[in-house]
């Protein structure tokens, strides 16, 4: 591709959702040549349809090529999760819960995959371990095999969590009434049933947030919603989204040999 070669390209919008990722798209097209010019038309949180235009580029065609899968690729994955969900906000439109992500995202990727999230309309859950403690099921097993119970886990937990917010994941009632017990503050219900979670719910103070995970998906995650639990956590918000249909077409009539 001769360098002189200028002309201009779209980013055009080939399915319905939410978008997110305009501004980094148009950061890697500088990023790899800072003398195109990039215009966003349209603001993350927007929803698209097919035939949307998001960006203009033009500039040298060279450099638009080089920055294209790249920029795209960003702008089709958080699109993608921000449109997942705003699916999921969707199917629990009305109920006081909270849908939150995890921390099952793409290495080097989280805080962007966050922010998609974020646009999508959800809330993110812990960046990072310093966050806050969550004793998940592999801590508890290890302590268990050295005689520890659950209700003292969590206790011991609160004496060194330092202010942090304590945690915990239970599979069973009694697991969930012994956390309580401990003093934890969230307790997170790992792929109990609905009816399960309403026992759980009924059964706990209302000063402990109560936390649904594992194995929801759109399909059940208005049934889940509907138990009276303050949050659901979905790790395939970030780790399976499906990537929005977005491409990049050079406009033909553009291009000229300077």
């Amino acid at each position: 591709m001769p360098p002189e070669v200028q002309g201009k390209a779209s980013i055009l919008v080939k399915a319905r959702g939410i978008l997110a990722g305009g501004e980094i798209a148009k950061r890697v097209f500088l990023r790899v040549d800072p003398t195109l010019r990039v215009e966003v038309l349209i603001k993350d949180g927007a929803k698209v349809k097919p035939g949307d235009i998001v960006a203009d580029i033009s500039g040298k065609v060279v450099s638009i090529l080089k920055a294209e899968r790249t920029a795209l690729n960003f702008l089709q994955r958080l699109s993608g999760i921000a449109s997942q969900t705003a699916q999921y906000i969707a199917k629990t439109r009305g109920l006081n819960v909270t849908v939150t992500d995890t921390r099952k995202t793409t290495p080097g990727l989280r805080l962007l995959e966050k922010y998609a999230v974020g646009i999508g309309g959800g809330q993110n859950h812990r960046f990072h371990l310093g966050d806050g403690i969550l004793i998940k099921d592999n801590h508890i097993a290890a302590l268990r095999a050295l005689g520890i119970s659950l209700k003292d886990i969590v206790t011991k937990a609160k004496q060194n969590a330092r202010g942090s917010k304590v945690e915990i994941e239970v599979r069973t009632t009694q697991e969930a009434v012994e956390a309580v017990e401990g003093g934890a503050d969230i307790i997170m219900l790992d792929n109990m049933s609905p009816d399960e979670m309403c026992r759980v719910v009924s059964l706990i103070p209302g000063q402990v947030k109560i936390e649904a995970s594992g194995g929801v998906t759109l399909a059940n995650v208005r049934a889940v919603a509907e138990t009276g639990v303050n949050l659901i956590s979905v790790g395939a918000l970030t780790h399976s989204p499906k990537a929005l249909d977005i491409s990049l077409e050079l406009e033909p009539q553009t291009l000229k040999l300077l």
